[in-house]
């Protein structure tokens, strides 16, 4: 792929901007050194203003997402794409949520510009864990967790049963719930149907990753051993 239009996918710029870069001399090499347009230069060894390219295609990033922001790029208000550098909204492949976590929920959200990866996490096949954790308007009853279990739990206006779900009790309020599939506002309308109203809720785990150190509003750049603690065993 010709420099230009490798750079302008990462969003830096249409491909005019992109050229007129080249022509002010902004694209460099490791060295200093600067490129031109029809240079032959691995990805790594390109600076712009002296600062190394974002990641190339094929990236996968992990946002400890605060509550408040959308997984939009269209939506009013904040969006997810608000917390990282303005260009990553104009790269190409788009950097895509894997699956959502509405407006109030925080934790982590994986994004990634390569699509069979996506299909790969959201896959029911891939059997990736989600855990949860909520605070609730109304104290626990103490059924709920059998109820989750059962496996017979129906959602209002679904005609086919939740998966078994694993409640953990934190507090008289609180709880954390270990999800084996993903349905539209689930661990909402779960405690919805037991009487109880979800008023804060975040999800700390997806397979075996989790946020770690990572703090609300950061970011990071999943590696391959990343990628492996996904797909591999809960710890």
């Amino acid at each position: 792929m010709k420099l230009v239009k490798h750079i302008a996918n990462l969003g830096y710029g249409s491909r005019k901007q992109v050229q007129l870069m080249f022509r002010e001399g902004r694209v460099t090499d490791a060295d200093g050194e600067v490129l031109y347009a029809d240079d032959k230069v691995e990805h790594d060894a390109i600076r712009i203003d002296g600062e190394p390219l974002d990641p190339p295609p094929g990236l996968t990033l992990m946002l400890h997402k605060p509550a408040g922001y959308t997984c939009s790029t269209k939506d009013h208000g904040r969006l997810i794409y608000d917390l990282f550098p303005p260009r990553f909204r104009e790269r190409s492949p788009l950097l895509s949520p894997v699956g959502r976590l509405d407006r109030d929920t925080s934790g982590l959200l994986l994004l990634t510009d390569d699509g069979a990866l996506l299909h790969r996490i959201v896959s029911p096949k891939s059997k990736l864990d989600k855990v949860y954790e909520a605070q609730l308007a109304q104290d626990l009853r103490g059924d709920e967790a059998a109820t989750f279990a059962s496996g017979t739990l129906m959602l209002e206006s679904e005609d086919k049963p939740l998966l078994p779900a694993e409640l953990e009790t934190l507090g008289p309020r609180s709880a954390r719930l270990t999800l084996h599939e993903g349905r539209y506002h689930q661990v909402r309308r779960m405690f919805a149907a037991v009487g109880n109203h979800v008023e804060a809720l975040h999800r700390s785990r997806v397979g075996g990753l989790g946020l770690g150190e990572l703090a609300e509003g950061q970011w990071r750049a999943l590696s391959a051993a990343d990628l492996e603690t996904l797909f591999g065993a809960m710890p």
